[in-house]
């Protein structure tokens, strides 16, 4: 198996950095760490633990996941968020690849937690994404919200990746407001207009599909809470991207 180089981004992360960092250890020669200026002991306990840590403000999430592949010293990356870790199949899995074929990049499933409970419904599992990939073939989209690996091939494995979404409720509700801010901001970015309408129609959108073509609405109390937080979530974006122009509107000289 190549060498492969462990990327993961932080921003005020000190809980759950170490055990991160231990996860990708487990098939990474080195793991870079990119700190979005955290205010807490991230980057204290991330060297520590070994990792090169490289301190950068937040670009957005396609900018940013891509800022520390320069740095590392393989071809072969493997991007981890900071609340996620390896399941021992994706261990196996990977220690099986031959990577080499620069060609093909490789998805895992993925298993979302809020605190200990495993949420399956709506659309929440297998939750696929792109992790393992060659930085001369592929990389992350340039994108401020919501990058995804771009590759000539994809192929996804059964190996799982825990990710340890929300500790609570509460917390879905508080990163609910944090991620609807950005993706905000990333849409006005992207020279999104406001509209009154959208709000609305977009939550409505996203309560369908999670209700009725994910399944959610057979799926009991996870369902409906899945689909109720996803249309909440797209009804804050945009109605925050209205909020947005409205203040730029009243600024002076605007």
């Amino acid at each position: 198996m190549s060498s492969i180089s462990g990327i993961v981004i932080t921003l005020n992360e000190a809980e759950g950095i170490a055990d991160c960092i231990r996860s990708l250890r487990r098939v990474c020669d080195e793991v870079i760490v990119v700190d979005s200026l955290s205010q807490d002991d991230t980057v204290r306990i991330a060297t520590a633990e070994g990792a090169r840590v490289i301190e950068q403000a937040y670009l957005g999430d396609g900018p940013q996941k891509a800022f520390g592949v320069p740095y590392a010293k393989n071809d072969w990356i493997l991007a981890l968020d900071a609340d996620e870790r390896l399941d021992d199949d994706a261990i196996a899995i990977i220690e099986s690849l031959s990577l080499d074929n620069a060609s093909v990049a490789y998805g895992f499933r993925r298993k979302n937690f809020v605190g200990h409970h495993w949420i399956r419904a709506a659309g929440f599992y297998p939750d696929a994404v792109v992790r393992l990939y060659n930085r001369t073939r592929a990389g992350y989209e340039d994108r401020k919200a919501h990058a995804a690996v771009s590759a000539p091939k994809v192929e996804h494995t059964q190996g799982h990746i825990r990710h340890f979404t929300y500790e609570n409720l509460s917390h879905w509700i508080q990163r609910i407001d944090q991620l609807s801010t950005r993706d905000a901001w990333a849409m006005k970015e992207r020279g999104v207009r406001p509209s009154a309408y959208r709000p609305a129609l977009h939550a409505l959108t996203a309560i369908l599909r999670k209700l009725v073509f994910k399944g959610g609405l057979f799926q009991g109390g996870d369902g409906m809470t899945v689909a109720i937080t996803t249309a909440f979530h797209a009804y804050m974006k945009y109605a925050k991207l209205n909020e947005l122009y409205e203040s730029e509107a009243k600024r002076p000289g605007a």
